[in-house]
Parts: C-alpha cells; structure tokens; sequence
C-alpha cells in the first residue's frame, strides 16, 4: 500500500500505513526567526500577522503557536 499524505499550511507530512500521528511536527524556528518574533512581539504585541509578515514562508498561525509554546505563562 501507498503511504498516505497530509498537507496543512503548505507543508507535507508524509504517514506510513498504521502510523498514528496525533499532532504536527514540532514547529522549528532559527535563531534569527526567534529574535526577530520577540523583537516584533515587543513592539507591535500579538499582532501575528504582522509579525507573519516579516518572516517569508511563516504563518500568523505559526507564530502564534510558537509564541504560546514558549512564551505562555500558565498560571
């Protein structure tokens, strides 16, 4: 049987048969992507879109992820 493929934001993952995936892969920023997401984060707060808008090949959704898994206080 064929593997099967899932695409969302543009992306591809690809599943074997009776692989189970419960999430996407771990979103992974560079090091200059990270810097420039707190930069614009202090500056224009959690407007995503913008802050989308200065990284090519980022989504608002991305970022927001991003920002949330690593930045969210939970208390």
């Amino acid at each position: 049987m064929a593997d099967s493929q899932h695409s969302s934001s543009g992306k591809t993952y690809v599943q074997s048969p009776g692989e189970v995936t419960s999430e996407e892969p771990k979103l992974k920023f560079s090091e200059d992507e990270e810097s420039l997401i707190l930069r614009m984060y202090n500056l224009v707060g959690e407007r995503w879109v913008l802050i989308a808008g200065r990284i090519p090949g980022r989504t608002a959704e991305e970022i927001e992820e991003y920002w949330n898994t690593r930045y969210s206080t939970s208390e």
